[in-house]
């Protein structure tokens, strides 16, 4: 989720999103190493979207705070639609990093999926603003996977775990680390059908989710979106 501003002078449209981290396995490197992937992965297409026909850069300005001692009444109450929330632990039920569906502020990462260059970070951002899995999950013959296909998705071999296995079996499909944001997936975002008031306009939505620590709830969690 995000906060965009119209910047008509500098032609710029800029997503602001604050990424708030708590949980035993969160701390100021890791949550700096989101953050870092976050911007770094988001801008790097330097896409550019027509507003009434007028070109404006596309920007993602993210920013980042650890806060272990956090109050869940200030997750529920949240209202700023830059506040993003996410949980590290190094267990997650179902052995994955998820956020609480599509266009979201909030959600739980497993300290595993955070390595640098894994690319977990990006993906879930891409579905906080909105963006699913794509439908086909066979990428072969397209070359560098993008942002938002999950880990399963049939690639060609440079991109695979194990570019010596046949397709489709263990070690034969997406590493994340080779996942990429293209031009095409800012696209997705439709950021043409914003309706800004005096220059502001909210991308996604609030959830504003307090996870508890998975290692301490055995009945478990709910988890709709699940890392890819």
């Amino acid at each position: 989720m995000g906060e965009a501003t119209l910047d008509t002078y500098q032609r710029a449209l800029v997503i602001h999103s604050h990424i708030i981290t708590y949980g035993n396995a969160a701390d100021e490197t890791i949550t700096e190493r989101v953050r870092a992937e976050v911007e770094t992965m988001w801008n790097e297409p330097n896409a550019v979207v027509l507003i009434k026909g007028i070109p404006y850069r596309v920007i993602f300005s993210i920013t980042a705070e650890w806060r272990p001692g956090i109050d869940m009444i200030e997750v529920y109450t949240n209202d700023d639609p830059r506040n993003n929330y996410f949980r590290i632990e190094e267990y997650a039920h179902g052995n994955i990093s998820f956020v609480d569906g599509l266009g979201c502020n909030s959600g739980y990462f497993k300290l595993e999926n955070l390595y640098v260059g894994s690319t977990t970070a990006a993906h879930e951002y891409g579905h906080t603003l909105g963006l699913d899995h794509p439908a086909d999950m066979d990428y072969r013959g397209k070359g560098i996977p993008r942002i938002m296909y999950p880990r399963g998705t049939l690639v060609d071999p440079p991109f695979q775990y194990d570019p010596t296995k046949p397709a489709g079996i263990t070690g034969g499909t997406m590493h994340p680390m080779y996942r990429k944001v293209f031009a095409e997936d800012i696209a997705l975002l439709r950021l043409e059908r914003l309706r800004f008031n005096n220059g502001k306009a909210i991308v996604g939505e609030f959830t504003n989710v307090f996870h508890y620590n998975h290692g301490e709830t055995p009945w478990g969690e709910h988890t709709p979106m699940v890392e890819g």
